[in-house]
């Protein structure tokens, strides 16, 4: 392995301690639950975790924290996420791959408008057809 100038650590630093910072509760509004479970890791959930990250970066937001958890028994949708966020219903979405996941973000967290053709489990059928609101 090629050694690492003392610029390049630095750089790798401030890159770790960004993906750190999305793992943080603190200052968090939002928050993106992914399942990891074995179900949800063999139809894509890693992917899926990094297209939230990626997405989250790109739209500048340090509000949402990611976390994962294990299987939510929705295995036959997989990968699943469950979308908690501050005047918007909590929502499980299903069948989110990395593109999928990046509407979300943009859609859900940013414009606060659920990605109806997703959604696996709540709100209910009233709060869907008027957009989560």
């Amino acid at each position: 392995m090629a050694k690492m100038t003392l610029e390049e650590l630095r750089a790798l630093r401030d890159e770790k301690k960004k993906d750190l910072n999305k793992r943080d509760v603190a200052d968090k509004t939002k928050q993106v639950v992914i399942g990891m479970g074995t179900c949800g890791i063999a139809a894509g959930a890693k992917d899926t975790l990094n297209a939230f990250l990626q997405e989250l970066d790109a739209q500048h937001l340090t509000d949402v924290l990611i976390t994962q958890t294990g299987c939510m028994g929705l295995c036959y949708v997989e990968p699943t996420i469950e979308v908690i966020a501050p005047e918007m219903p909590n929502v499980i979405y299903g069948k989110v791959t990395p593109d999928v996941a990046k509407t979300i973000v943009r859609d859900h967290l940013v414009n606060k408008k659920m990605v109806s053709e997703h959604i696996f489990d709540r709100p209910a059928a009233d709060i869907i057809d008027r957009g989560g609101k």
